[in-house]
């Protein structure tokens, strides 16, 4: 597994690096955004360990434009930040973050989260599972998820691993009201690390792939004071 860390204080960078490095991963280290952003595109990494405060371009940045890229892989990113109020987890989150880490940090909470990351994955029992409404056909097995037109034909959407998984667990129970709690207990199961609107995010990017408008959805709804549920009429 490659992992690309984005840090501009020298000591630390170097620290993470050996750390993971220790654990087996093949690391790549940048000290500014635009490295970082052109490192991103001849690599590939699985994972990005990415510090908020950088110079030239910061983390908010380089985060939003990799998630705005095209790319054969969609990285987990995982923020770094020396700060702890909480506008700046939501700010991280918001623009596309899987989780954070506040500085200072333990190495073995640091390995702890990057593997947690890398094994986000749906269970679903090792069964050949299809699910189809009047709009979405969605094949986990195959991992392909496809929205069907008024016109009779269908659309692939280009979903990343999380919201596939997202949309493939809505879709399996059509209706059912999930709290964000146990949809990270069904995404992310123990290996969750971090603050429960990391769904928040993701059901919004969700949401823009799928929704007519995302502004007004009528596939994934708002639960008020609950959270989610899947609706398709």
């Amino acid at each position: 597994m490659d992992i690309l860390i984005v840090e501009d204080e020298l000591e630390i960078a170097k620290l993470i690096q050996l750390t993971l490095e220790r654990e087996g991963f093949t690391c790549y280290v940048c000290h500014d955004g635009l490295s970082a952003l052109q490192t991103f595109s001849t690599q590939q990494p699985d994972v990005i360990i990415l510090d908020l405060m950088l110079p030239g371009l910061d983390g908010l940045e380089v985060c939003a434009r990799i998630r705005q890229k095209p790319g054969i892989k969609d990285p987990y990113i995982l923020m770094l930040t020396a700060r702890g109020e909480e506008i700046d987890r939501v700010i991280g989150l918001s623009t596309g973050a899987d989780d954070y880490l506040v500085k200072p940090f333990s190495p073995t909470e640091l390995v702890a989260r990057v593997r947690a990351l890398l094994r986000r994955s749906l269970r679903h029992g090792g069964q050949s599972l299809i699910y189809r409404t009047p709009h979405f056909i969605v094949d986990v097995d195959r991992h392909s998820a496809n929205r069907q037109l008024d016109s009779g034909t269908s659309e692939p959407l280009d979903l990343t691993t999380l919201e596939f998984n997202l949309l493939a667990t809505f879709i399996s129970q059509p209706n059912r009201v999930w709290s964000r709690t146990q949809l990270i207990d069904k995404l992310w199961g123990d290996d969750f690390f971090g603050d429960e609107r990391v769904v928040d995010t993701h059901v919004a990017r969700l949401r823009k792939k799928i929704e007519p408008d995302p502004a007004n959805p009528i596939f994934v709804k708002t639960v008020i004071g609950v959270g989610y549920k899947f609706e398709d009429r």
